[in-house]
C-alpha cells in the first residue's frame, strides 16, 4: 500500500493508548493502559501545558486534575511545544533548540517531530497531577519515594531547608550512602557545592580584580611613556629637518 493509505489504516485500528501520570509531590508515577474512547476523547485537541480534570477515568480519580506534559507517538516521536499541529512534520534544528544535540560547530539537521496537540495516534500521553482529589490513588499518592540524590546548587539547598544568609549551607548536603562492603567502615557520597561563596572564592577575586587594575595602570604608563617618545622623536625630526634647510638656505647664498 501507498503513504496515502497509511493514516487511513491508523485510524481503523482500535485506539489504545498508554498514560503516564507523575505526582511530583511523591515522586511516583503510573502508567494506566486506555482503550476506551470516550475516555481519551477528554484529551483530544488538547495541547501541552493544558490542563484537563481527571473525572472521566473512575470516581477515585474525582477531583483531580491533570497537565499535559509531552507523549509520544506510534513510531517513538516525542511532541513538541509550540508547533500548533496534532501530525508529525519535519523542522529544521539549531544549536539551543530542545531536542537537539549539535555535533559540530554552525550544524543544523533535520528531524522529526510530532506537533503539541493531542490526538488518538499517540502511543503514550505524560501527565503531571498539579491538583489533588479527595481518595488516594494506590501506588501513586500512598507511597513517598525517596530524592536519591539531594539539591547542588547553593540557592537550592537554602531553599529547601529554608535558609539564610549566615547558616552554613556545607551543613546540610545531602548524604548519599553507599553500598556496604565486607569488613569495611560504612561510607556516604555527597555532591559538590556549585557557586558557594568560600574566603578562599573572595580572597580569588580580589586577586583577579587587582590584577586587572595592575594590567590597566601598565598599560596606561606604557602609553604615556610611548606618546612621550613619539612627540620627543617628531621634535627631533622637525629640528633636523629646519637644519638641514638652513644649511642648504646659506649654502645658496654664499655661492651667490
Amino acid at each position: 500500500l501507498g503513504d496515502e493509505w497509511k493514516g487511513d489504516l491508523l485510524l481503523l485500528l482500535p485506539v489504545i493508548m498508554k498514560l503516564n501520570i507523575a505526582y511530583p509531590a511523591t515522586g511516583c508515577q503510573k502508567l494506566l493502559k486506555i482503550d476506551d474512547e470516550k475516555i481519551l476523547s477528554v484529551f483530544y485537541d488538547k495541547r501541552i501545558a493544558q490542563e484537563v480534570p481527571a473525572d472521566g477515568l473512575g470516581d477515585e480519580w474525582k477531583g483531580y486534575v491533570f497537565k499535559i506534559s509531552g507523549g509520544n507517538d506510534l513510531q517513538g516521536f516525542c511532541m513538541m511545544q509550540g508547533v500548533l499541529t496534532n501530525q508529525r512534520v519535519r523542522l529544521l534544528f539549531k544549536k539551543g533548540m530542545p531536542g537537539y544535540k549539535q555535533r559540530r560547530k554552525g550544524e543544523r539537521k533535520r528531524k522529526s517531530i510530532r506537533g503539541c496537540i493531542v490526538d488518538s495516534r499517540l502511543s503514550v500521553l505524560d501527565l503531571v497531577i498539579v491538583k489533588r482529589g479527595e481518595q488516594e490513588i494506590p501506588g501513586l499518592t500512598d507511597t513517598t519515594q525517596p530524592r536519591r540524590l539531594g539539591p547542588k546548587r547553593v540557592g537550592k539547598i537554602r531553599k529547601l531547608f529554608n535558609l539564610s544568609k549566615e547558616d552554613d549551607v556545607r551543613q546540610y548536603v545531602v548524604h548519599r550512602p553507599l553500598p556496604e562492603k565486607d569488613g569495611k567502615k560504612a561510607r556516604t557520597k555527597a555532591p559538590k557545592i556549585q557557586r558557594l561563596v568560600t574566603p578562599a572564592r573572595l580572597q580569588r577575586k580580589r586577586k583577579v580584580l587587582a590584577l586587572k587594575k595592575q594590567r590597566s595602570e601598565k598599560n596606561k604608563r606604557q602609553a604615556a611613556e610611548y606618546a612621550k617618545l613619539l612627540a620627543q622623536r617628531q621634535k627631533e625630526k622637525r629640528q633636523a629637518l629646519l637644519s638641514r634647510r638652513r644649511s642648504s638656505h646659506r649654502s645658496s647664498t654664499s655661492s651667490a
